[in-house]
């Protein structure tokens, strides 16, 4: 007996298995810096917690209706007027286990065998993946502009017969770019003429530096909420540094979110309530705490910026937003899969080849951690790749020279 066939076309997410690897090397004590992982230091918001706490303390942790609870509904609702100004009922909202879950239940709810999805590269490694295994096709776009943006006219061109969605991730993990609203707004205006789904995963939408803010697509779509092809997708997850309560939604015409609630009843049912309090809790809340992990994001962007422009020939675009960027190696190695095996092996810093999202020759650095991993992390790998630098290298209490350069 053997796995399905669909299995071996799936590549493992190289984020979580090199997440796998360092936990591995952590538990053996090795001094380790993790440049890998999107997940906020900060706490959880107050509002979030004493949701949660409240809930637990009473005892009443039951099942909730599939597509959310109408109180968390209500709390998206509000957000959605207020950073989206755009009023939603909650026919229109399904909440799932994290946003990853709400991209899949509209990938199962709007693609048949063969459909293809328009991908925008640089892209989150689990899109294309994902697309496959609803046996759809994904249709990757290289930018063809100047620090990895896309040109509208690029774009529509490889829209084809088969096309169902153009997928757009913007502020975009991993390249910090946040697209133009000009681009934007082109992109939802052909997929409602064009009667294609435009798929915005909004994630990252107000961790966006230098005084600017991130288009909303929402303001774009048709008045009637029943016929708009664009589909918005948020979650906790990013701005509250809530990664491990789960819970993200999805905002779209309700004959989807009755075919997404269909699909998620069949899989894992309703999002923990626990969670679903928890999230409500951190909507409900104070807002500051999202301007302060805003201000922290853009302070962590400018020290990895200064560091990164202390290694040679290391060209990186500065990010928009998010907190990651996207830095071409390509100069001391094109081979991004080796060199963060090397980087991860040598110098014990992890971080993420670039090939998983569609830019070889780059690596994702992630700046959500401490200042003080950042610097550690960039003087590693600047020892490991330039041959110009000391050959030697303390971590710890070890010296390691370097012999392979």
């Amino acid at each position: 007996m053997g796995v399905s066939r669909l299995t071996e076309e799936i590549a493992e997410s190289p984020t979580l298995k090199l997440n796998d690897r360092a936990r591995a090397l952590r538990d053996q004590g090795e001094n380790l810096v993790h440049l890998g992982i999107g997940e906020p230091k900060n706490a959880a918001p107050l509002g979030a917690l004493l949701n949660a706490a409240a809930r637990l303390t009473d005892g009443c942790v039951k099942y909730t209706p599939t597509s959310g609870l109408p109180a968390l509904k209500s709390a998206i609702s509000r957000y959605t007027l207020d950073y989206y100004q755009r009023e939603v009922g909650p026919e229109h909202i399904l909440v799932s286990n994290g946003a990853k879950q709400a991209l899949y239940n509209i990938f199962l709810s709007i693609i048949d065998p063969g459909d293809e999805v328009v991908v925008l590269a640089p892209y989150w490694v689990s899109y294309p993946e994902m697309i496959k295994m609803v046996h759809g096709v994904p249709v990757v776009v290289q930018p063809d502009l100047d620090g990895f943006q896309h040109s509208a006219e690029a774009v529509k061109k490889r829209v084809g017969k088969k096309t169902k969605a153009i997928l757009i991730n913007s502020p975009n993990n991993p390249s910090g770019v946040v697209y133009s609203d000009e681009f934007v707004r082109a992109m939802v205006e052909f997929g409602e003429s064009h009667g294609i789904y435009v798929i915005m995963d909004d994630i990252y939408h107000r961790l966006v530096f230098d005084g600017n803010e991130a288009p909303g697509a929402l303001q774009y779509a048709q008045e009637d909420l029943e016929k708009t092809h664009l589909l918005l997708v948020n979650g906790v997850s990013k701005l509250f540094g809530m990664t491990g309560f789960r819970i993200g939604w999805v905002v779209a015409p309700s004959y989807l979110v009755k075919a997404m609630t269909k699909f998620q009843a069949q899989t894992t049912s309703n999002p923990s309530m626990i969670s679903q309090v928890a999230a409500e809790g951190a909507l409900n809340g104070p807002l500051d705490v999202v301007e302060g992990l805003r201000l922290q994001m853009q302070n962590n962007r400018n020290v990895i910026l200064t560091e990164l422009s202390a290694i040679p020939e290391v060209k990186v675009v500065k990010p928009a937003g998010t907190f990651y960027c996207l830095p071409d190696f390509s100069a001391y190695d094109p081979d991004s899969t080796a060199l963060a095996e090397r980087l991860l092996d040598k110098a014990r810093v992890v971080t993420v080849p670039g090939a998983a999202f569609g830019m070889e020759g780059h690596l994702r650095l992630s700046y959500a951690g401490t200042i003080r991993d950042i610097r550690e992390g960039i003087r590693r790998i600047h020892w490991a790749v330039d041959p110009k630098a000391p050959k030697t290298l303390r971590i710890g209490e070890k010296e390691i020279v370097r012999d392979w350069l």
